[in-house]
């Protein structure tokens, strides 16, 4: 897509859930050339972003996890009106690249996987890991799992435990999981799934409406959507 250049050249403040990390370090840099803009990102987890968005922290727009307008500090912060859905994607589990799949076909299967697995990587300060945990309760196993959960840091750093033998398994958001050194083992199964949904929103407060409008319409493009495709989630 190509965006008539802005004879005012915006530096737009972003603020960004931390599983959209490899879909906007993609797609900011190809917005910064068609359009002349700039574009920073912060990621964070939900709780820092409402953190975040209740501040006096200046931005000009999320692209953020829906839980993060649910808390109405938060949403203040953002324009009246519907927020625009921009990815979603659902949870799953990974191993270390060439190490045995397991099953996890079943929320038994699933169970018994979680039970025998030395430890779990995952990062349950987030809207994700929240589900993550309530699947734990669901399956009747969270007192037993707490000792096995080796928390990270930010989302990125998930499979990376793996990859490098910290943690025997991840569970968290499959996008995130499809990473160097690890292998998806596949999905939570059907009864368990559900997906996480990143909208985005304009700041109340910002002074560079129609280039957050324009980063907004970009990432609905056939081209973006391709590449959230690409990345492991699904658009809209």
């Amino acid at each position: 897509m190509s965006i008539a250049p802005n004879s005012h050249a915006a530096e737009l403040k972003v603020i960004a859930g931390g599983s959209m990390t490899a879909v906007l370090n993609e797609l900011g840099p190809q917005f910064e050339r068609a359009s002349g803009h700039k574009v920073a990102v912060q990621f964070g987890s939900t709780p820092q972003l409402i953190k975040l968005a209740a501040s006096d922290t200046p931005f000009d727009l999320g692209v953020v996890p829906v839980e993060v307008f649910k808390d109405a500090g938060a949403r203040e912060r953002f324009a009246t009106g519907p927020t625009i859905d921009i990815a979603r994607v659902g949870y799953g589990v990974a191993i270390r690249a060439g190490a045995p799949k397991p099953d996890i076909g079943s929320a038994e299967a699933l169970k018994q996987t979680l039970l025998k697995a030395q430890s779990i990587a995952m990062l349950p300060e987030s809207a994700a890991g929240a589900y993550v945990m309530s699947v734990f309760a669901k399956l009747g196993i969270a007192d037993e799992l707490k000792p096995k959960i080796k928390v990270q840091a930010t989302p990125p750093q998930i499979p990376q435990a793996v990859a490098k033998g910290d943690a025997e398994i991840a569970v968290f958001l499959t996008n995130v999981l499809i990473a160097p050194g690890v292998e998806l083992a596949g999905p939570f199964p059907g009864e368990l799934q559900q997906e996480l949904v990143f909208s985005a929103a304009i700041a109340t407060k910002t002074k560079e409406a129609e280039a957050a409008q324009a980063f907004i319409s970009y990432l609905k493009t056939p081209a973006s959507v391709a590449i959230i495709k690409a990345k492991g989630m699904n658009p809209g």
